[in-house]
């Protein structure tokens, strides 16, 4: 039997040529890494900066808009970029393109600034494959310390529920963790539909006073759990009564059809809400017309009424998809009237863009313009004027970026070779079990 075996190397090549190609592939890729490190820098300072704050839900938001990341992409990015800020060793390896991205985000799912040094050498030293498989190892062990607190935390659960003398709800409490991650999860869905309100300094305010401030994390998770409690009322079962669940704002009509005319908008226990606030919550929502006599004495009700009938909604709601702000995909929207019913705009499919919560208080309460153009398209607008694009201008690139990337990393002083980044391994086995026992602190058995 003749057995033909197949050529080690491509015809026509040496293998010269192919370690010359993959010395140059290496090359390119430390380079690509020590500027990834650059480019996680400038993530960091835009997120802390708030420079995604112009209508976008969060940095990953922006980014994905702006440079075309995919959404999860663009979240483990800014989540890298976070970390690299309080683990200053690995953020070096990687500028100088020791350690490929992938190793460093990998192991900034469990470095601390107490642990970098000891798993920057598991990087060094580790394939990809390897730092992987201790990470999943480190996390395990984390997992097994928590679970002997278990009980303890199932013996604590609580929520309290009570309102302070101003008026304020608040909420204090401790979930079981099963129950704790199903929170989680619905205030994360929930924040991808809104967006946060957030004042300037006075000196750096603009004519409408539009926040550029970036939210906090609390801010966010107030208002989520506002649209939790929005979406559970708006799905209870028809037969159900809910009328008792609905939140009813008494408004004037010659103040919702002009804010400078006097009235009165408060809400069943008299507290106060804002014009534009009104305004909003009048787009889509149930009327009823009430008449009162000049002692403020019921005359008159009428019928309950939708401001946009269900199947206008329906048709809407198949037209857009969700969102139409610039940039943003969420689901679940709210009509709004591009001139507002109250001033003589039309309940038509024309006048109405579906818009999330988070934009449809942008449009009304945060200065953001929406209109729509002769060709039919909507055109949106920043509080200063500046149209607000669906999709950015592209950015420019070198005619040889390549090379580009090679004299700005000369210029810093940066050498990079092909060797670079190649790890210490020189092919033993590796023990993920003896590595853990001596690497994680938890995992460590006291000395006798």
């Amino acid at each position: 039997m003749q057995v033909h075996s197949q050529p080690v190397f491509a015809p026509h090549h040496f293998p010269s040529e192919l370690d010359q190609l993959g010395d140059e592939i290496a090359e390119l890729s430390a380079h690509l890494d020590a500027a990834t490190a650059r480019l996680l820098a400038l993530i960091r300072e835009f997120d802390t900066r708030g420079g995604w704050n112009t209508g976008f839900r969060s940095c990953a938001a922006w980014l994905s808009w702006r440079v075309g990341l995919d959404l999860g992409a663009a979240r483990e990015r800014v989540r890298v970029a976070r970390a690299l800020e309080t683990l200053p060793l690995l953020a070096e390896a990687l500028a100088h393109g020791q350690l490929s991205y992938a190793k460093v985000r990998a192991l900034t799912r469990v470095a601390t600034p107490e642990t970098e040094a000891r798993l920057l050498a598991v990087g060094r030293a580790g394939t990809a494959a390897h730092v992987e498989r201790i990470v999943r190892g480190w996390r395990l062990v984390d997992r097994r310390a928590e679970a002997r607190e278990t009980a303890q935390r199932h013996a604590g659960r609580a929520l309290h529920v009570y309102q302070d003398e101003d008026g304020m709800v608040i909420l204090r409490g401790q979930l079981e963790p099963e129950v704790g991650a199903l929170l989680v999860q619905a205030l994360a869905a929930a924040r991808e539909t809104l967006y946060q309100r957030a004042r300037v300094p006075d000196g750096d305010a603009g004519p409408l006073g539009v926040s550029a401030e970036t939210p906090t994390l609390a801010q966010q998770q107030v208002d989520a759990l506002a649209l939790l409690a929005e979406s559970a009322l708006h799905h209870l079962d028809p037969g159900a009564p809910g009328e008792r669940y609905q939140v009813v704002v008494h408004v004037d009509a010659q103040m919702l059809a002009d804010p400078d005319q006097p009235g009165h908008s408060v809400l069943e226990d008299s507290a106060r809400v804002s014009e534009e606030t009104v305004q909003r919550l009048a787009c889509d929502a149930s009327r009823v017309v009430m008449r009162h006599d000049d002692n403020g004495r019921l005359l008159e009700i009428g019928a309950r009424t939708r401001t946009i009938p269900p199947a206008l909604r329906r048709a809407l709601h198949h037209r857009d998809r969700g969102c139409r702000f610039p940039g943003c995909s969420g689901r679940f929207a709210e009509g709004h009237h591009l001139r507002h019913w109250a001033h003589g705009g039309p309940t038509t499919l024309s006048n109405l863009a579906l818009l999330c919560r988070r934009h449809h208080r942008a449009v009304h309460e945060e200065g953001y313009q929406v209109s729509r153009g002769p060709d039919g398209t909507l055109r949106f607008r920043r509080p200063d004027g500046r149209p607000l694009p669906e999709v950015p201008l592209p950015a420019a690139v070198p005619g040889d970026p390549v090379e580009a990337l090679r004299a700005s990393h000369d210029s810093q002083g940066l050498r990079v070779t092909a060797r670079t980044a190649c790890a210490g391994w020189l092919g033993e086995r590796l023990n993920v079990g003896w590595a853990i026992d001596v690497l994680h602190p938890r995992a460590q058995r006291p000395r006798p």
